[in-house]
């Protein structure tokens, strides 16, 4: 049994679909808006997304840039859209799946089965990390970070980045690089939110970029976390 959230604004699609996996023996939560699944992700963590494309408030491969921003979950698109184009753009853009309507639930259960055994495979192929640079401790399968004895607080994605710098200590890691492999973004028009996520991880380790510790810019190319000398 897996815990599904379904995107999906149709209420007619929405509830078979529901019916559908509920009776799989799966928990399902559908909501009808990408805001409404962008707060319910960011409150509890859902083994998987089934993301339908046509929203009524944003379009759909928006809500997946914004939720990949905040979750590393699997996704799946559920839609009716099937050109090859929009299949590869969403697929890079951090979808696990995609899915064409109409299908059945039978279809969507076996779906939902595959990618969360693959998203399982992965994750038992490759030992949980635990990085230490100085002070700082990072253990990528606790979740969880250490900075000179003190655990620290943070949100998910500045974990992510954080962890990202760690296992890479000393090594410059370009924006583009960030925003494809942490926030599994295209690295076009975001600096900005690299630059948010630095601020507030910088303030929590007690360092700004004007007096750095852990966390270094190297102006034009990128960033990079060394032990403080």
């Amino acid at each position: 049994m897996a815990t599904v959230l379904l995107v999906e604004d149709d209420h007619v699609v929405r509830g078979a679909m529901l019916r559908s996996l509920s009776e799989r023996g799966h928990a399902v939560h559908a909501v009808g808006t990408a805001l409404d699944a962008l707060r319910r992700v960011a409150a509890e963590t859902p083994d998987l997304v089934v993301l339908d494309l046509g929203l009524p408030d944003l379009d759909g491969s928006d809500a997946l840039r914004m939720l990949r921003g905040i979750t590393d979950v699997p996704i799946i698109i559920a839609t009716a859209r099937d050109d090859e184009q929009s299949v590869v753009r969403l697929l890079r853009a951090g979808a696990d799946d995609y899915m064409v309507k109409p299908f059945t639930g039978a279809h969507l259960d076996a779906r939902i089965t595959t990618v969360l055994r693959r998203v399982g495979r992965a994750s038992r192929t490759v030992a949980p990390a635990v990085h230490t640079v100085g002070g700082l401790r990072v253990d990528v399968g606790e979740r969880s970070a250490v900075l000179d004895g003190e655990p620290m607080a943070l949100t998910r994605k500045e974990f992510d980045l954080l962890a990202y710098l760690a296992a890479r200590p000393g090594r410059v890691v370009s924006r583009r690089e960030l925003l494809e492999e942490v926030w599994r973004q295209p690295s076009v028009g975001e600096d900005q939110t690299i630059d948010v996520h630095l601020y507030w991880l910088r303030r929590k380790m007690g360092e700004s970029a004007a007096k750095p510790r852990y966390l270094r810019t190297v102006r034009g190319v990128g960033f990079r976390l060394v032990a403080p000398d």
